[in-house]
């Protein structure tokens, strides 16, 4: 796979994972759900922690790469959890967590997944 082809981990980990775990007003963090009982498995956290460890960031990175497709804005990481009307697709059973494209989490997760992460 060439460098373009393929995803920034470092991107992911200090950029693109966080998001896994922020609060939005009206919604669950993705870590509520896809911490378990969805086929999307993040590792869970241990209890305490506030962020993953090295190994279970690795993890994470590998389950998130069956959603993101370098370099395709159609890739489910973006489109699932954004609102139709902006872009998204039908479901997502957590809810439409960004209603733009112009919204700063989720031009995070486009940047990421286009390769636009310098």
């Amino acid at each position: 796979m060439s460098a373009q082809g393929s995803l920034d981990y470092e991107y992911f980990k200090a950029k693109v994972q966080p998001i896994f775990l922020n609060k939005r007003p009206g919604h669950a963090r993705c870590i509520s759900c896809h911490g378990s009982g969805t086929p999307l498995r993040l590792q869970a956290l241990d209890a305490g922690a506030s962020t993953w460890t090295e190994e279970e960031s690795r993890k994470n990175f590998q389950v998130i790469q069956r959603v993101a497709f370098a370099g395709n804005a159609r890739s489910r990481l973006l489109l699932h959890p954004l609102e139709e009307s902006a872009g998204g697709d039908f479901f997502h059973s957590g809810g439409k967590h960004w209603t733009s494209q112009n919204d700063p989490e989720w031009q995070t997760l486009r940047n990421w997944v286009m390769g636009q992460t310098k």
